[in-house]
């Protein structure tokens, strides 16, 4: 299947007609609203409106820490010569939104609705109070920060597993053993992960204990199973980005060391209404397990 679409870019031209429209008296909802009907993103006008409106704002990375030493290999879709569409074996996936530093991607339709509430169907019976690391013994704990169910499927354990495993390796070029199981979670109104990151602390003292389960985490892919009618963004509190939560579409964002430099810092916000729900894969250094 081939979809026909446009890459949605902020160009310079975009940014220039937001700017027009706003010295002309245009309030940002109808600015918005304008780009809805033309056909852009919600998540992609809504960085394009910040980066003109606001560029100081939206792209504050001079006050990030520096990176210390040396990255190491991350995934990294085949984005040679800006694609609208990626071709993967089995399914074409939209490339609506690409950011450099930090390295942060969105993909649109990279699930059917099918495989979305199959997902969900698989996960609902088995959903419980989601945990985090223990940050002292590596273990797991409830934690207040997060107030979602969740639950977690073990590699390849049903067709649909494996289906997205594979095309997830084939998108990001990165090995299907070198990724934990597929997480699903579900968030209700009120629920929320406060801003964190996804990578191990090695301050922490349990963290070497983690690490001896495939190294550090690199690389996160973030699946939309269902569009909450309200609230619920995915937000990046040091770069001012929001990204709506809509059915079908993946956010990835990766990071090639344990540093807050990567500009990686992020949260799910509060839903406010309806329900949240999101699968998510994270990829390792190494062969996890």
């Amino acid at each position: 299947m081939q979809i026909e679409t446009l890459i949605q870019a902020v160009t310079p031209e975009l940014r220039e007609w937001i700017l027009a429209q706003s010295a002309a008296g245009c309030a940002a909802a109808d600015i918005l609203e304008a780009m809805h009907v033309s056909g852009w993103d919600a998540a992609v006008a809504r960085a394009a409106l910040d980066q003109s409106l606001h560029p100081a704002a939206a792209c504050p990375l001079a006050a990030l820490p520096q990176l210390p030493g040396a990255g190491v290999p991350v995934p990294e879709p085949d984005l040679a010569g800006s694609p609208s569409v990626l071709h993967l074996p089995d399914r074409d996936v939209q490339v609506l939104l690409t950011m450099q530093r930090p390295r942060v991607l969105l993909f649109g339709g990279f699930l059917s609705d099918a495989e979305c509430d199959g997902l969900m169907a698989l996960a609902r019976p088995r959903l419980a109070r989601s945990q985090t690391v223990d940050h002292d013994s590596g273990g797991n704990e409830v934690n207040a920060a997060r107030t979602s169910d969740g639950m977690f499927f073990q590699g390849g354990e049903a067709p649909l597993i494996k289906r997205i495993e594979q095309r997830i390796a084939a998108l990001l070029r990165w090995p299907v053993e070198r990724g934990e199981g597929l997480q699903v979670l579900r968030y209700r109104p009120g629920a929320q992960y406060r801003p964190h990151f996804d990578y191990f602390d090695p301050a922490q003292p349990g963290t070497a204990a983690v690490l001896r389960h495939g190294g550090q985490r690199v690389g996160t892919l973030l699946m939309y199973l269902n569009t909450p009618r309200r609230g619920g963004a995915t937000s990046f509190p040091d770069l001012n980005l929001e990204i709506g939560p809509i059915k079908g579409h993946a956010l990835f964002f990766s990071y090639d060391r344990p540093h807050e430099g990567t500009g990686t810092l992020h949260g799910g916000a509060p839903v406010t209404e309806g329900e949240k729900w999101v699968a998510t894969k994270w990829l390792r250094e190494g062969v996890y397990g």
